[in-house]
């Protein structure tokens, strides 16, 4: 495979694609998701690698589900129960994996940059499944197609992204994806959350909530140990969206979340599956979504 075509299948990010590119797989997956049969094995022989270097649920199961959906042989790799808990490190262990004859690798990271630098080393397609806080492409894909779904088109869309905008790939992924279409992107985000580096207007919680999109942002507290966060309770107060916040949203505007959620503190439990919400169907959505990206790397 030329790198020409490698980079063509690979995805490791919507920065680079443009609109057509994106599109593409949007309408894919709606091809996909229009399909009866549960299992339609069109890619009969290929072995994809699901090497996930960082802990998750949703998207390494999402992954699988759409794979095997599509026919081919999976391999789930572990960090936690790996060699590079012995000391391997991170190209050695895909490397390997190379060798022994993968078509294609989904792949997690926490390190910036180690995706970038094994996409220029590696000779199989891959798949970005979250990339430090720099992006994580399915999961805009996926809510892209889940806005498309709700509005019918992305131009003009006001989509407000709340939350912790500094550490989130979900966000940077969004912005970039969302603007290709046309769509206003503004993120509203506690004081030392906020990311100077992204082109965004950043707008207070009340303006926000005039938006067509709510997202609301995971709180990572695993990553507020010095303290930006003094307590969940003090987070929903000020940047939750609360059952009494949610009554001044427009009638037709969504409220989404990537998962996993903290109930009661971005967002109240009550809120969760109303009728306003979308977060369990980009759950859904994000199986034919995926089914098209891995389509597109091995096809």
């Amino acid at each position: 495979m030329t790198m020409t075509t490698l980079k063509q299948r690979s995805l490791l990010g919507l920065k680079e694609l443009d609109q057509e590119e994106i599109r593409s797989i949007l309408d894919r997956a709606a091809y996909w998701e229009a399909q009866q049969e549960k299992v339609k094995p069109v890619l009969p022989g290929k072995f994809v690698a699901n090497m996930f270097f960082e802990n998750s649920t949703r998207t390494r199961f999402s992954f699988e589900v759409a794979e095997k959906r599509l026919g081919a042989e999976v391999l789930n790799f572990s960090a936690a129960v790996s060699s590079v808990q012995k000391g391997e490190s991170i190209y050695d262990t895909v490397r390997t994996l190379e060798s022994m004859g993968i078509d294609a690798g989904v792949i997690r990271l926490k390190p910036i940059g180690v995706l970038a630098e094994l996409a220029t080393k590696i000779r199989i397609p891959l798949i970005n499944a979250g990339d430090g806080n720099n992006e994580h492409p399915t999961q805009a894909l996926l809510d892209l197609y889940t806005m498309r779904k709700q509005f019918g088109e992305l131009r003009g869309l006001n989509v407000s992204i709340i939350g912790d905008v500094q550490h989130s790939r979900v966000a940077r992924s969004n912005l970039w994806a969302l603007r290709k279409f046309g769509a206003n992107v503004s993120f509203c985000a506690p004081e030392g959350m906020t990311a100077a580096e992204l082109d965004a207007p950043h707008i207070s919680i009340d303006e926000a909530l005039k938006a067509d999109v709510i997202m609301m942002l995971r709180v990572q507290l695993e990553r507020h140990e010095n303290g930006l966060i003094k307590s969940a309770e003090e987070y929903r107060q000020q940047y939750g969206l609360t059952v009494e916040r949610a009554k001044r949203i427009a009638p037709h505007a969504i409220i989404m979340h990537p998962a996993p959620i903290n109930r009661g503190v971005e967002i109240d439990d009550e809120l969760v599956e109303s009728p306003q919400s979308r977060i369990f169907p980009q759950m859904q959505n994000g199986v034919p979504i995926r089914m098209a990206v891995i389509e597109r790397a091995l096809s």
